[in-house]
Formats: C-alpha cells, sequence, structure tokens
C-alpha cells in the first residue's frame, strides 16, 4: 500500500526547468506551456502594467510562471498568466499572498464546461485569497476580456475588440487597449 503525501511549497521549486504547477487539493498541478498566441497576449498585458507600476511607483508587475503562496483550505498557490501584486517584497522566494490582480490567458483547449467550471472554481479561490480583480481573456471570442471582480464575482464586465478594458478597483485608472492582445501582423 502506498500512503500519498500532500504536495508542498518545497514540491514548487523541484518542477523541472520553466514549468508551471500550482498546488489545489494537496496535488501539485502541473501546467501545459502556453502557444504563441496566448503568449502574446500575457506579455502586451505585463508591459502595460509594467509601465502603470514605474509612473505610479506602486506595485510590481508580474509575468507567467510565478508562484503566489496562499492559505486557503484546498489551495496553496497560484500561477496566474499576469498580474499585479502590492504585498511584501519577498526577495527570491515565491510572491506571499494574492496578486491584487490577476490574469488567465485561456489556452487553445480551455473551452466548453469543463473549462468553464475550473475556471469558476480558480476564480473562487483567488478572490478567497483577496485577490481583487480576475480577467478571463478568451481570444477566440468575441467576449475577449472578462472582467470578474471579488465584490460582484458572477456579473464580469465584457470588453471587446475595440475597446478599452480596465481592472479597477485593483489597477486605478489603469486601462489597456483591447486590441493590443493581438498580433498586429
Amino acid at each position: 500500500m502506498t500512503i500519498r503525501t500532500a504536495a508542498t511549497i518545497d514540491d514548487l521549486l523541484h518542477v523541472p526547468e520553466n514549468g508551471k504547477a500550482e498546488i489545489v487539493n494537496g496535488e501539485l498541478i502541473r501546467m501545459a506551456a502556453t502557444g504563441r498566441g496566448p503568449g502574446y497576449a500575457a506579455m502586451e498585458i505585463v508591459v502595460a502594467l509594467r509601465q502603470y507600476a514605474r509612473q505610479e511607483k506602486r506595485g510590481i508587475a508580474f509575468a507567467d510562471n510565478n508562484a503566489f503562496i496562499v492559505r486557503l483550505p484546498n489551495r496553496q498557490s497560484f500561477s496566474p498568466d499576469a498580474g499585479f501584486y502590492v504585498g511584501p517584497n519577498s526577495g527570491m522566494k515565491f510572491f506571499e499572498g494574492a496578486p491584487v490582480f490577476a490574469v488567465e490567458v485561456r489556452s487553445e483547449g480551455d473551452c466548453g464546461p469543463a473549462a468553464e467550471l475550473r475556471l469558476a472554481e480558480k476564480r473562487a479561490d483567488y478572490f478567497a485569497a483577496g485577490t481583487l480583480v480576475v480577467w478571463d481573456v478568451n481570444l477566440l471570442a468575441a467576449d475577449v476580456v472578462r472582467v470578474f471582480r471579488a465584490a460582484h464575482p458572477d456579473s464580469p464586465t465584457v470588453y471587446r475588440k475595440g475597446q478599452l478594458a480596465e481592472a479597477e478597483p485593483a489597477v486605478p485608472g489603469w486601462t489597456m487597449p483591447v486590441d493590443d492582445l493581438f498580433e498586429s501582423s
């Protein structure tokens, strides 16, 4: 009989190089690499947030493959595709606590009822951990950016091409053109 132990934060340190994982329900959940379109969109969000952070002298923009350590009954970490953090500086360690703004960019296969349920559960975890705003970015949908807020988690604001998306109240005054999520060439 094999006794299985719950994954720990130390297990995140041993995910192979460039690997991405989260600890959910005691398991280390490995996440697949992303494709060109979602990777480009996440990068553009990070660049825009970095500019905001420097201008406002507040917070830090972060890119994919960062671990945020949280203490929820069912989740010990997040690894969003992009976002904004205003917590303490942990130096070389993982981020402590949840980001105020998290971005989940859907990959090609992230559609259908199972994906919707999984993403809704993850958003609920983000909000329980203290995240104020979560973007659900779907480059294949007309509703490209759905902005979910902790204050109204079931009533997203929707942004499409040609519009400016925002992340209020997590990133006050910041906006980003939805068109910037797509390569221009």
